[in-house]
């Protein structure tokens, strides 16, 4: 979150939300929540404060003010850089969107990024580079082209290194595509928006059409909802006979997927494999398999390899 969205401009607001924090992660949301109202009293069009009163009030099991709280939000914010709306979804105000707004995903991720690998290796035991690596090199093959979707700080880089000529990783997060730029792995980085339709996402500012024969998607997918915008751009990436590799979280039987509490989304097994028939891709490999902990709990995922027929 950027300065300006932390501060209201009221220094007394601001101390009253520094205050209401502290109870909040004292286990005393119902007084945080009291008391950023009161902050909000003086600064009513600051979107950050809301979304923080939301939050307080939602732990506090206080669901309809929360669900208010994160309407006022959205409307004082209508780039939605909080996610609020994935929030009012799942409490059940307002259908599920398919995509997560981008520039709250891109905001998520640019604040992460210095954490982001001591948060997701060290305390969530985050494997899926090793485990995404390991399918792809059953294969045997050794790739001319390696694009890296949503690459973030460049974790399954090092791991492929070994088997491609040229790799490139492509993120919607500047700050995360600096941190992978420091591995010194990539051959080139660049900014990209998986949610948008392959001719707008600038994918393909380095010539990457039709090109790439192996494609991966290491722990990107789960944010977004509807897969058909990724297919579409693997589709036009990928040469004939490109392999094409990548994870998602596990959503069971049936349906396509949810949004879960942790404001990801989970697919099924049955509605990748419908995605991939319909964009042409056969199956090579298919692995399930805990993927990260989240709050302590295991989460599964699923592992595709998939190929694109010469």
């Amino acid at each position: 979150m950027q300065p300006h969205q932390l501060s209201s401009g009221d220094v007394i607001a601001d101390r009253r939300a520094d205050y209401a924090r502290m109870l909040e992660e004292g286990g005393e949301p119902e007084a945080a929540a009291e008391l950023m109202e009161q902050a909000l009293e003086l600064v009513p069009a600051w979107a950050a404060g809301w979304y923080r009163l939301a939050t307080y009030l939602e732990k506090a099991g206080r669901d309809e003010a929360a669900i208010e709280a994160y309407r006022r939000t959205l409307a004082l914010g209508p780039d939605d850089i909080f996610g609020a709306a994935l929030k009012l979804a799942l409490l059940g105000d307002g259908v599920v969107p398919n995509r997560p707004p981008s520039r709250y995903v891109e905001r998520l991720f640019d604040d992460y990024a210095d954490r982001f690998e001591s948060a997701l290796v060290e305390k969530l035991d985050y494997s899926v580079p090793q485990k995404l690596a390991a399918l792809i090199a059953s294969v045997g093959r050794h790739y001319e082209l390696a694009v890296d979707l949503g690459c973030g700080t460049g974790l399954l880089g090092p791991e492929i290194r070994g088997r491609v000529d040229r790799l490139e990783g492509f993120d919607l997060s500047q700050n995360m595509l600096a941190k992978a730029g420091e591995k010194q792995v990539y051959d080139s980085l660049a900014q990209a928006d998986l949610s948008l339709a392959p001719d707008l996402s600038g994918l393909f500012v380095d010539a990457a059409r039709h090109r790439a024969d192996l494609v991966t998607a290491a722990d990107v997918l789960m944010y977004l909802g509807n897969l058909e915008s990724v297919l579409a751009i693997v589709g036009d990436l990928a040469a004939s006979g490109a392999d094409i590799a990548f994870s998602v979280e596990d959503a069971g039987e049936g349906g396509s997927f949810h949004l879960a509490p942790s404001l990801r989304y989970a697919h099924t097994e049955n509605y990748i494999r419908m995605l991939l028939a319909r964009h042409g891709l056969e199956i090579l490999k298919i692995v399930k398999s805990v993927i990260r902990k989240d709050g302590g709990k295991p989460v599964s995922g699923i592992l595709f390899l998939t190929h694109k027929p010469a």
